[in-house]
């Protein structure tokens, strides 16, 4: 019976922990990052509604019309030229994704662009919110308020405006990926945005039928409602009313859906309409976008091409005008693109303008991809992390694995199923974490607590075994660091002091090598010697790993890779806090190395040792952080590397191949991944003797990065090759 309740309360653990880490930021984190997005992946691409059509402002409508580069500079003129030809085109609804907050330097241009948009009839403009925060306002009256973020609207031209049948704002949340938008902002007197506006456009001509329907609902109500849509409604104050109406009537919806299933007079595709606009009005205000694909999924026509359609070309379609670049380089231009799901590996983003017509796209189709309920993710969670924790009690280590290798699978099949043909999302990263979790457990409880597993030798009888067992031969990694400026620094300061700030740099040093599980073995002076050791394996850990095949020797490789970037971003925060700073170079190698004692101390001395501290030398050269080898990065690829090619480094007969660590690969920024592409283009054309195309190269790279070492190391090597070669000539 003890048994048993050991094996319930394990269950009510795991279920537990699964329910907790969903309730919390990092479930939704990692839900949103790599679980939806798996789920996105898996799915692929499909297929744009076809009432919806982007009309891009880039690079090649500028070169055809003969236009500024940056679209923001371009003619209101031709905004109107544009309006009248989409209005002629048949467009239903026209959306501008353009800021006409300024007046424009000819003024009879925007007088031109206004009494365009009075002609077409169907123009909304986009307007910027703008935050402020109560508590800042407030500091200057010296009364405390209880603080608030307030959102506004930016006040358009008013003679451009005032002439657009609808004004609202598109806004996207700052994060790591765009997976949502909002349909309101309560921060802003839930203002309703673009594609909630667009929506109730497109759907004008059924409004009484809408009307009709509120009013066999609720007849009371229907009195704060016009009977109908003209020239004079105001649309954004309509939507403002619905929305109150639904948010203060919970059933209000349902009586309506139920009035739209016995309505024998609307077509099917009119009731779709009708649907969509009251699960947008009776739901949330945060909608996960179901994107389409990579960028430009939905049709896109450059501007150009839109300023030639025949009449009727767009009947009936919804039009959004904005900035659409076809490349990273064009994007780079205007800055207007979000990373997503499906940015593409070159950099292409997609565009602002592109994802406010996915989420009209999304609303019009009332496909948006929608989270299971809450009380649904948790039944799910506890009682999935409640079975495999009993599960891998009961059951044999191996039919433990097999289990929880096909409770996976089937699982993430069922999640893709379900996200594929009916859009719910359902958790796919916490329960994975859920089976490994309960696996640790079960091994915790049948393998772990064996005495030998964990040994009962310390560091030192460990580095004993390898000089009597091994004749202290091993493999591993090996890191070396170094002091830039070291000897200058220590004449300039007082000894006691320099001594206290050495001890503070190797605590801080010491941390970040113990935490990736290395081991310091020397800190002479300003230097330092740390390797990464392949333990030996016993009966146990055999046993565990037999199921696992692992790439030999890659353990050491990471953790080695990974102290370097967390050792060098903690010495930044160091030298932050300290004066003066104490800039380090940091180099890695892997191979065998020789381990031996004298006198109580160990030392680890081989070609490997030496290689490192020549590898952290040519920091000194090349202007870098951290260097290391290709032996090191081998098997690796969750990282952001830099090759530079290989050097005869002092010492060695062979040359070795150099490349710099710069970031971990799912935390690097645009401008790195930038450089790393252009600077591997740029090396190509020094190692084919290209000198000329490889200085165009370096010189872009200088442009953006005026201190990048390597670059300056090569381009003096240009510059030499150059005229060596017109010297000869």
């Amino acid at each position: 019976m003890a048994r048993w309740l050991k094996y319930f309360f394990l269950g009510i653990f795991t279920g537990l922990l699964g329910v907790t880490l969903y309730l919390s930021p990092v479930g939704l984190w990692l839900e949103e990052r790599f679980g939806l997005n798996a789920l996105f992946l898996l799915r692929g691409a499909i297929q744009a509604p076809d009432e919806v059509v982007v009309v891009a402002l880039d690079q090649q409508s500028a070169v055809q019309l003969k236009l500024h580069v940056k679209p923001r500079l371009w003619p209101r003129s031709i905004h109107a030229r544009l309006i009248d030809r989409l209005a002629a085109a048949g467009a239903n609804t026209i959306i501008f994704d353009l800021i006409f907050d300024t007046p424009s330097d000819i003024p009879e241009q925007d007088e031109e662009l206004a009494n365009a948009i009075k002609r077409a009839g169907n123009v909304l403009l986009v307007e910027r919110l703008d935050y402020q925060d109560s508590e800042l306002l407030n500091q200057l009256d010296g009364i405390t308020y209880q603080a608030f973020i307030q959102e506004g609207a930016t006040q358009l031209l008013p003679i451009i405006g005032e002439a657009a049948k609808a004004r609202a704002p598109f806004t996207l949340p700052k994060a790591e990926r765009v997976h949502h938008y909002w349909t309101f902002k309560s921060y802003a007197g839930d203002i309703a945005t673009v594609p909630v506006v667009v929506l109730q456009l497109y759907a004008a001509a059924l409004y009484e039928d809408f009307a009709q329907l509120f009013n066999s609902a609720e007849p009371e109500l229907a009195t704060q409602l016009p009977a109908r849509i003209n020239e004079e409604t105001d649309i954004e104050d309509l939507i403002l009313t619905l929305r109150n109406l639904f948010a203060g009537n919970p059933r209000l919806a349902i009586q309506m859906k139920e009035g739209l299933d016995r309505d024998r007079h609307l077509k099917p595709e009119e009731k779709k309409l009708l649907r969509s606009l009251l699960d947008l009005y009776a739901g949330d205000q945060t909608r996960y976008l179901n994107f389409y694909g990579p960028p430009r999924s939905i049709k896109t026509i450059s501007y150009d091409q839109a300023l030639q359609l025949e009449k009727g070309a767009l009947k009936n379609k919804v039009i959004f005008v904005g900035f659409s670049g076809a490349t990273q380089s064009e994007q780079e231009i205007v800055r207007d693109d979000y990373p997503t799901v499906f940015s593409n590996p070159d950099g292409l983003y997609i565009s602002g303008v592109e994802i406010a017509a996915t989420a009209f796209a999304n609303l019009l189709e009332n496909k948006p991809v929608r989270p299971l309920s809450l009380a649904g993710n948790l039944s799910i969670l506890f009682l999935l992390g409640f079975a495999i924790g009993m599960a891998t009690q009961i059951l044999s280590t191996r039919k433990t694995i097999v289990l929880s290798l096909s409770v996976v699978l089937i699982y993430t099949f069922i999640a893709y199923s379900f996200f594929q043909h009916t859009l719910i999302w359902l958790p796919v990263i916490i329960p994975a974490l859920l089976v490994l979790v309960a696996l640790m457990l079960a091994w915790v409880l049948k393998i772990l607590k064996l005495e030998g597993f964990i040994g009962k030798s310390g560091p030192d009888q460990a580095l004993d075994e390898i000089i009597e067992k091994q004749l202290g031969r091993f493999s591993g990694a090996c890191l070396t660091t170094d002091i830039a400026g070291y000897t200058t620094l220590s004449e300039s300061m007082n000894p006691s002091a320099l001594e206290k700030l050495m001890t503070d740099y190797r605590v801080v040093l010491r941390s970040a090598i113990d935490q990736h599980h290395g081991r310091v073995m020397d800190t002479t002076g300003d230097s330092s010697l740390s390797v990464w050791i392949k333990q030996s394996e016993n009966p146990v850990i055999r046993k565990l790993s037999g199921w696992i095949k692992k790439p030999a020797n890659s353990t050491a490789k990471l953790q080695a890779c990974q102290a370097a970037l967390d050792l060098s971003a903690a010495i930044a925060r160091f030298n932050k806090l300290n004066n003066p700073p104490l800039p380090t170079r940091i180099g890695l190698h892997f191979g065998d190395m020789s381990l031996n004692k004298s006198d109580g101390t160990y030392r680890v001395t081989g070609d490997v040792v030496n290689t490192a501290n020549r590898i952290q030398g040519a920091n000194k050269i090349l202007k870098t952080r951290i260097l290391l080898s290709s032996d090191i990065i081998e098997d690796l690829n969750g990282f952001l590397i830099r090759p530079l090619g290989s050097f005869l480094l002092p010492g060695r007969t062979k040359p070795v191949d150099l490349l710099e660590l710069i970031a971990y690969r799912q935390s690097a920024n645009k401008q790195q991944l930038w450089l790393c592409e252009i600077f591997a283009n740029a090396l190509n054309a020094y190692q084919l003797k290209q000198w000329n195309e490889a200085r165009q190269y370096f010189h872009e790279i200088l442009e953006v990065f005026p201190a990048d070492g390597p670059t300056h190391y090569f381009l003096s090597l240009c510059l030499q090759h150059k005229n060596d070669l017109s010297s000869s000539s």
